[in-house]
């Protein structure tokens, strides 16, 4: 269901935003919009909610959640389709630790070209890329390489919810001791279905995102944490409705991607 106080105007101008890399509709509760910023510190925090949040006339009061901890997040979920082999293959192709010295220095001209055209389609091959960027094909893939192991660049796959079995996505927050926070959030990401864990600000200590076959999963989960996690406690159930902008991917109602508004954190 979704919210009439959202009406598709308003939701088309929140999508256009760069900074506004998700934006999520949800069911009638304590929230009617959950959005993921990216800016670079505090103050482009609030120079967004200033300058394009606060004027729009159907926005009441605005919470904002500062992310000093992620612990899992899109990149690393996994629908469960591959074998064990298969996971060690792909893993040895992409996955491990950031390179310190590949982090070490910041994106050239030629890498925030690279970036911006993935961004619009991360399916590009590096014949295309170098033909979009006037430059060689070795110099594309020595560029994404280093983009890669620096942790810059990370590859995902969604697939529509109408394909996972995995319609009903919820957003809990929760709080517990500060000396059982690393235990809960680790615990928390080997939940099944989990999207995304992070240390978060405010009067919650932690949010954590998971994609459920039901409605009926949601209480499920719940009980699977406060018998894992016995401080922990859950403050807020935030079920999405329907998510509109994933990571600069606009999506239509069956959760397939009908258009890009590039994230440029860069």
């Amino acid at each position: 269901m979704t919210s009439t106080a959202w009406p598709a105007s308003c939701t088309t101008r929140l999508t256009e935003l760069n900074e506004a890399a998700t934006v999520e509709l949800t069911a009638p509760g304590s929230a009617d919009l959950l959005l993921d910023v990216l800016a670079a510190d505090p103050a482009d925090v609030h120079r967004f909610v200033d300058e394009h949040l606060a004027p729009l006339p159907e926005v009441t009061s605005v919470e904002c959640l500062f992310a000093t901890s992620l612990y899992t997040e899109g990149s690393r979920w996994r629908l469960g389709s591959l074998d064990p082999a298969q996971l060690s293959a792909l893993g040895r192709r992409h996955g491990g630790a950031p390179d310190a010295e590949a982090s070490a220095s910041a994106p050239g001209e030629v890498d925030r070209a690279l970036l911006d055209a993935l961004a619009h389609d991360g399916r590009l091959g590096l014949a295309t890329l170098a033909q979009r960027l006037d430059v060689s094909a070795a110099t594309v893939r020595r560029r994404l390489g280093r983009l890669t192991r620096s942790g810059t660049v990370a590859f995902r796959c969604d697939v529509a919810p109408e394909l996972t079995g995995l319609p009903v996505a919820v957003t809990f927050r929760g709080r517990a001791p500060v000396r059982d926070v690393n235990t809960l959030h680790r615990t928390l990401a080997t939940l099944h279905g989990c999207r995304l864990v992070a240390a978060v600000t405010g009067t919650s200590t932690v949010l954590a995102t998971y994609w459920l076959p039901g409605i009926g999963s949601v209480r499920q989960h719940e009980t699977a944490m406060a018998a894992r996690l016995g401080t922990l406690e859950i403050t807020d159930r935030i079920i999405c409705a329907r998510t509109v902008k994933r990571m600069g991917h606009l999506l239509d109602r069956a959760g397939r991607r009908a258009g890009t508004r590039p994230v440029r954190s860069w």
